[in-house]
């Protein structure tokens, strides 16, 4: 679960990450390796994107929103 905009931007980060690995997979294993390898990162993809969704549909704290000048 991300708890802060710090996490937020790191578990984006590790997606980025697994996207590039699917990609050189995808260009480099054999077929029948591929699709026991992208199953798991899919799954470690999809997870990561169901956190990211959750924590931004989350409102803000109140004490977080500004001010009126």
């Amino acid at each position: 679960m991300i708890t802060s905009d710090q996490e937020l931007q790191v578990t984006q980060e590790r997606i980025a990450e697994f996207h590039r690995w699917l990609t050189q997979i995808r260009q480099t294993a054999r077929s029948e390796e591929f699709d026991a390898v992208a199953g798991s990162y899919r799954l470690e993809i999809e997870r990561m994107q169901a956190d990211v969704l959750d924590y931004l549909l989350r409102p803000l704290p109140t004490s977080r929103h500004r001010q009126p000048a």
